[in-house]
């Protein structure tokens, strides 16, 4: 098997590929958000029919079953989304509401030094993640593990885990955490009429309101996804607004 660090920087090229290659110009779906705080013994549902325009993630959306439209970013988070990337993540939950604002940017390629048999001495290819295999980790279907060395930056996310989806070779599962904090986001991807796509996902935060100190869990699930390719209500059909 190649070393972990070359096998997670040829995944993270792959995907940076695909991602591009077959980026969708529109998404449909429906998404089921559960927010829960099991301290409190309470939660809450946030369901909606979702249309986003993929390039600057311009969506409209409808409460489900019957209720309130709304424009702004795609709830809770855009389905098309390479962690991988540079990006900005703000998120806020409680029992009554999601708030979360993501800042995409292009992916780009690592670039793998070609086998060089003069070789004899080798480095670790990334300085701020240290990249190991997990025990259940083959040749395909790599699963790898990632910590934070003292080079990267204190409170940025950073992908703690990786899984490998064996047919596709893309990732089917990661795992984002902090550094300096107790926030933890999952995102599981499948490849849905050949876009990689989030279907599932959940972010975990601690929140605090006076003295009350509680876990904020909110579960969402994707699915009913289409990928029309021209804009599906007329308010998406205006040229994507520039990206900063």
């Amino acid at each position: 098997m190649l070393s972990a660090d070359v096998a997670l920087a040829n995944l993270l090229n792959r995907t940076a590929q695909a991602y591009v290659q077959n980026a969708p110009a529109y998404i449909v779906y429906r998404e089921r958000t559960h927010v829960g705080a099991a301290s409190l013994g309470r939660t809450q549902d946030i369901n909606r029919f979702v249309q986003v325009r993929q390039a600057d993630n311009y969506a409209v959306m409808r409460d489900l079953p019957q209720g309130a439209e709304r424009t702004g970013q795609a709830f809770p988070i855009i389905p098309y989304f390479d962690p991988f990337t540079q990006f900005t993540f703000d998120w806020f939950a409680n029992l009554k509401r999601v708030d979360i604002t993501l800042q995409r940017s292009p992916p780009g390629l690592w670039p793998v030094p070609q086998p060089d048999s003069s070789v004899d001495a080798v480095v670790p290819y990334f300085t701020f993640w240290a990249p190991n295999y997990a025990a259940d980790s083959t040749a395909a279907r790599a699963h790898i593990v990632i910590s934070p060395t003292p080079q990267y930056t204190a409170g940025s996310l950073y992908p703690a885990q990786v899984i490998e989806d064996p047919s596709s070779h893309l990732p089917a599962h990661i795992e984002m955490r902090t550094t300096d904090g107790d926030e933890v986001i999952t995102l599981d991807y499948q490849v849905l009429q050949n876009h990689w796509v989030i279907t599932h996902g959940t972010f975990t935060s601690r929140q605090r309101v006076g003295p009350l100190s509680f876990q904020v869990v909110s579960d969402t699930t994707y699915d009913q996804f289409s990928f029309p390719p021209t804009a599906p209500d007329p308010r998406l059909a205006a040229p994507p607004s520039p990206s900063s």
